[in-house]
């Protein structure tokens, strides 16, 4: 009897102990983020929330939803298919973010208009903004093709008639290695930069926010300081991770080298395929701490070292105003109240403040969201 009571004992106490570990995980990956032009948006499962510092101090706050086509097809949720189609989505909502917190700071009113600036304002109307993000885009894909394509592959095939001879499967790792340089490279280069340097203390301030609410602390200013500033499913991570598998898929045979146009060609088709498995990835280890997950996610959360920094008070209050508002369904009371009553809300109600947290977190979101701080990103 005594054999037996102290098995059940024992086994009632590990029910508990899992139990109490599932409550405690069920938050991981229910929430992404990215840091935006002094401030940041956080991404539940449908909505989401952009809170900007303005210059004189006052918070712009926006909230929108947003559907991912996924939830709506299911077969674009299956492993690596999902992955595609979510980066493509994180890339739209990032430049869209990044235009809706340039409006919310006031960018464009720093200065005066100048006349080309009141003729591009009088065709465009409101619909400007978008106009030069999109230019911004298509310029930054034909940077990233350049940089990350191109240069890389000519400068292998430069050491290569430098040796003299057929490097054979090393040029791969060449070029790979060369990749890896141009990036940290390009981050260290704009790490330098002031508005830069503002933006990645914001980066810093949403991964320990994330941290913060996926550990079940409350979301205080004090709480959130205590955490860390790398997040294993950061969009550097992601875009570390990426780099890693490009090497790999692009040293099997169909990607040749004798043909540098065929192999851009090449390589630009297999993208999406190398952004599906390095999505699968980002989740996994985001979602799963052990010994395998920190070796194979140790060089992205190094290159956080560059794409983060520590944040101050005010920038961790922004975090955690985007993070609440971006989850009604976990706050479903709260509602941010600015003192200067400087608070836009779009296309949906923002709730009312309330000191408490909802008993569980089973009330989450359950889509996982890579932070997209790409940080896109982002987180």
């Amino acid at each position: 009897m005594r054999a037996e009571s102290s098995s059940h004992i024992n086994k009632k106490r590990n029910l508990s102990i899992m139990s109490k570990q599932a409550e405690k995980n069920c938050r991981l990956g229910t929430v992404g983020g990215q840091a935006v032009l002094e401030g940041i948006m956080m991404k539940g499962k449908e909505e989401y929330a952009i809170a900007v510092r303005r210059e004189d101090g006052t918070v712009s706050l926006t909230k929108q939803r947003f559907t991912s086509i996924r939830s709506k097809h299911k077969i674009l949720r299956l492993p690596i298919l999902r992955g595609i189609v979510g980066f493509v989505e994180s890339m739209v909502l990032n430049f869209k973010t990044l235009s809706i917190s340039a409006e919310q700071y006031g960018l464009e009113e720093a200065e005066p208009e100048t006349k080309f600036e009141k003729w591009l304002t009088n065709t465009f109307g409101e619909k400007l903004m978008s106009v030069i993000m999109g230019i911004s885009m298509f310029l930054g894909i034909a940077l990233a093709i350049g940089l990350f394509f191109l240069l890389p592959s000519y400068i292998a095939k430069g050491i290569e008639w430098l040796a003299g001879r057929s490097l054979g499967i090393f040029m791969n790792l060449i070029e790979g290695v060369i990749k890896i340089i141009i990036f940290v490279a390009y981050l260290m280069l704009v790490s330098l930069m002031k508005d830069i340097r503002r933006t990645f203390e914001y980066h810093g301030a949403e991964h320990k926010s994330i941290f913060c609410y996926e550990s079940g602390e409350e979301l205080t200013v004090e709480n959130v300081k205590k955490h860390r500033r790398f997040h294993p499913r950061c969009g550097t991570s992601f875009i570390f991770v990426i780099l890693i598998i490009s090497i790999l898929v692009n040293s099997l045979p169909f990607v040749t080298w004798d043909n540098m146009l065929l192999r851009m060609l090449t390589k630009i088709l297999i993208l999406p395929l190398i952004v599906g498995i390095g999505f699968e990835f980002i989740m996994f280890a985001g979602k799963h701490d052990n010994f395998l997950t920190r070796i194979l996610s140790a060089p992205g959360l190094f290159m956080q070292r560059i794409t983060t920094r520590e944040p101050d008070d005010s920038q961790i209050e922004i975090a955690i105003i985007a993070l609440k508002t971006a989850l009604p369904d976990v706050f479903p009371d709260y509602r941010y109240e600015d003192p200067h009553d400087a608070v836009s809300d779009e296309n949906s109600e923002t709730e009312t403040e309330s000191a408490s947290e909802p008993e569980s977190c089973s009330q989450a979101a359950s889509e996982p969201s890579v932070s997209a701080d790409t940080d896109k990103a982002s987180e």
